[in-house]
């Protein structure tokens, strides 16, 4: 039988140094995107694929992500005692949500270091990744998607997406087989090799991973077993090339709009277009844009 992923890992101890000054003194997973957190997204999509325990990998100056998952009993007491019922219950659910852990990450010494972090509470058992920079809208939750693959292969499952080009050296990139899969649509692949930041020339192809990742514990013996790159970082694609090597790992061009949001015009991006979709602004918010000078 088929182990269930029970589990989300949120990795949160970035610097936040593309957002500077304004994640001087706030993480950027807590950087509003509408009326929400960006982890709050990813958060949400966990739960709506069926991963009801988050593991949040925080550093120095995140207890803002901390405080927002926590019951705020002054908050509540207040809105209570307003009759702000609507309030109330949104920040109720916030709280309720989801069982969150969390554990420190005290150097930002990369991906795959703080996927290592985790290891006590992920214990035996695999496990989803989710980076909160990669928000992703689609109908079915991206992290659905890999599990539905995950659960039909039992192996470990990464999200692709095609990449220009011109972009192709700020991602990992792989080197891979298309697999037929029932219903798959041409989007399931079997990896062959992966490549970190490639030269365009150097590209293996045009398929790049984004942040979601559904993986198996063995990944953490890989990730002990690969050596520290630049600044002592350990990559997860370093790890996950070195798993490679013992099993299949799968990648999944996954159905959906991909959004950049660690990356300012990203960011800037997703706030027009998720504010656009929403019923309570978007009417009056497509109104203002069209009386723009553009």
């Amino acid at each position: 039988m088929i182990a269930k992923v029970r589990k989300a890992v949120f990795p949160a101890a970035g610097l936040g140094t593309r957002f500077l000054p304004a994640t001087k003194a706030q993480p950027k997973e807590m950087l509003p995107l509408v009326d929400k957190p960006l982890i709050q997204y990813g958060v949400e999509e966990a739960m709506q694929s069926g991963v009801q325990n988050i593991i949040i990998v925080t550093g120095r100056g995140k207890t803002a992500i901390e405080d927002h998952f926590d019951v705020s009993f002054e908050l509540e007491h207040l809105l209570e005692t307003r009759c702000k019922k609507d309030l109330l219950a949104t920040v109720r659910a916030v709280s309720d949500m989801i069982d969150v852990s969390y554990v420190r990450q005290k150097e930002a010494l990369g991906l795959g270091h703080a996927v290592l972090r985790a290891r006590e509470l992920v214990a035996d058992e695999p496990f989803s990744v989710i980076l909160s920079d990669d928000v992703i809208d689609s109908e079915v939750p991206c992290l659905r998607q890999l599990l539905d693959v995950y659960e039909f292969y039992s192996a470990p499952v990464v999200a692709l997406m095609e990449v220009p080009p011109d972009a192709i050296s700020a991602y990992g990139v792989v080197d891979a087989e298309p697999v037929a899969h029932p219903g798959g649509q041409n989007r399931l692949y079997r990896i062959r090799n992966m490549v970190e930041k490639p030269k365009p020339a150097d590209a293996p192809s045009n398929l790049a991973i984004i942040g979601r990742y559904v993986l198996t514990p063995e990944v953490f013996r890989s990730l002990d077993s690969v050596e520290p790159g630049s600044g002592g970082e350990i990559q997860l694609t370093d790890g996950l090339k070195h798993l490679l090597r013992s099993r299949p790992i799968y990648g999944y061009r996954f159905e959906g709009t991909r959004y950049d949001a660690g990356d300012k015009l990203g960011f800037l991006k997703a706030t027009v277009e998720f504010a656009l979709k929403r019923y309570d602004l978007g009417e009056a918010f497509r109104s203002y844009l069209k009386t723009l000078k553009l």
